[in-house]
């Protein structure tokens, strides 16, 4: 007698775990502004399911996330992933760069002469004598508990120099990466 072939089907945890993640790939693209959302590589009933999705609320959103996944079967899951980590780049760029920008200011309200010394290097536009006005100000509104304009002001500031000169291979980051 032969062997009875059974019919392999999917584990029912993978699919919850596949439908899950549509879901989520689902309400990201929802949540997408229009300029980002064009750039994604949907068919036009994808984009118009999505479109309509931006409207709802509640009840109506949660069907038109599970109508969206439905639909993803016939998209290319792989290419609106990459764009959307690629749209998700640059923010992470600027994350970093913010803390850096933060690691900065600490250390020059700490006192850290020789951070000061490497911006004025690395950044020809540096202003040594606003940068010690701002932490010495700085320094004076934590003493008296006033609010921290120059600490915000030093932020700024240090994000303007940034943001003026072009990047180098080496800058003050490495530094603060090796001390910090």
């Amino acid at each position: 007698m032969s062997e009875k072939e059974y019919a392999i089907r999917p584990n029912k945890t993978e699919l919850k775990r596949e439908i899950k993640v549509l879901n989520q790939l689902g309400k990201e693209l929802i949540e997408l502004p229009a300029s980002s959302l064009k750039k994604v590589p949907l068919s036009e009933t994808m984009y118009q399911a999505i479109k309509d999705g931006q409207r709802f609320q509640r009840g109506a959103l949660q069907r038109q996330l599970r109508r969206i996944a439905s639909l993803m079967s016939h998209e290319d899951v792989e290419a609106i992933q990459l764009e959307l980590s690629r749209q998700k780049q640059p923010s992470k760029q600027q994350t970093a760069e913010m803390h850096q920008l933060e690691q900065w200011r600490d250390r020059l309200l700490g006192g850290d002469d020789k951070l000061l010394t490497e911006l004025i290097d690395q950044y020809p536009v540096v202003d040594r004598q606003h940068i010690r006005q701002l932490v010495r100000n700085a320094g004076i509104e934590k003493k008296k508990k006033k609010p921290p304009k120059s600490y915000r002001l030093l932020y700024k500031y240090l994000s303007e120099i940034k943001r003026q000169t072009p990047d180098e291979d080496e800058s003050p980051s490495d530094t603060v990466n090796s001390t910090a």
